[in-house]
């Protein structure tokens, strides 16, 4: 798994999450403070696009307007891994 780190201001964050969820590799999503106190994190299965990210990304947007800096940590799917699809579980 490859993880890729972004940081950003507050107004800037669902700018980047959506560029991230448009690319379509990312697997999770951690969203940390200033300080690395976890904010949110959130898994993006196969399943879990359009209409389902509506509501967690105006929970984000509402979060991290309260903060001026945050680090976002994408962690990505290597070529040749296996997609996750929603309600699957892992062995």
């Amino acid at each position: 798994m490859k993880t890729e780190e972004f940081k950003v201001s507050g107004d800037d964050v669902l700018k980047t999450i959506k560029k991230v969820i448009a690319e379509g590799n990312a697997r999770r999503i951690i969203i940390k403070k200033e300080s690395g106190e976890t904010l949110v994190e959130f898994p993006l299965t196969v399943g879990a696009v359009g209409v389902l990210l509506i509501p967690l990304l105006t929970a984000v947007g509402a979060l991290t307007a309260l903060v001026a800096k945050c680090t976002i940590i994408v962690e990505k799917r290597e070529p040749g891994e296996p997609v996750e699809k929603e309600g699957e579980i892992q062995a």
